[in-house]
C-alpha cells in the first residue's frame, strides 16, 4: 500500500546555500502521509471530526543526498500495520530527475481522544479503514 506524492522544492525550504534544511523532510513526510490517507478514503479532517487525533509518537530520518531549490521531489509513503495500539508510515524521498534517494524515514502514531488518552477502539476502526 504505497502512494507517491511529487512537488518542487520551495525557496523557503532551503538554507543560504540553496540546500534543503534537514527539518523539512519531516514536513514532506506529513504531506506524503496526508495524501496516502486521502487516496485511501480518509482525511485528517474526517479523523478529527470523529474525535480521533493522530499524534506522532516517534520519528526518524536518515539523510543520504541533498535536495536543492527547485528540484522535483517524490515522497513514497507506505503504511505499515502494527498489532499494537500504534501504526507506522515509512517514507522514501527521491530526486525525480536522477532517482537518487534523498532520505528515508518513518513516523509512528497512536490514536487518542480529545482527553489525550489512547483510543483503542478508534485505532481498530482506523486500521480497518486503512487496510
Amino acid at each position: 500500500m504505497t502512494n507517491i506524492t511529487q512537488f518542487r522544492v520551495r525557496y523557503q525550504e532551503t538554507d543560504r546555500m540553496g540546500v534543503v534544511h534537514h527539518s523539512v523532510y519531516l514536513i514532506w513526510f506529513e504531506v506524503g502521509r496526508t495524501e496516502w490517507m486521502r487516496q485511501h478514503g480518509l482525511t485528517y479532517r474526517q479523523c478529527e471530526e470523529k474525535g480521533w487525533l493522530l499524534p506522532v509518537v516517534e520519528s526518524g530520518v536518515k539523510h543520504s543526498n541533498s535536495a536543492q531549490y527547485d528540484d522535483e521531489v517524490a515522497i513514497e509513503t507506505s503504511y505499515i500495520s502494527d498489532p499494537t495500539a500504534s501504526f507506522r508510515f515509512d517514507y522514501i524521498a527521491r530526486n525525480v530527475a536522477n532517482g537518487r534517494i534523498l532520505a528515508t524515514g518513518f513516523t509512528k502514531h497512536v490514536c487518542i481522544n480529545r482527553d489525550n488518552r489512547i483510543n483503542r477502539e478508534a485505532t481498530k476502526q482506523l486500521k480497518n479503514l486503512l487496510k
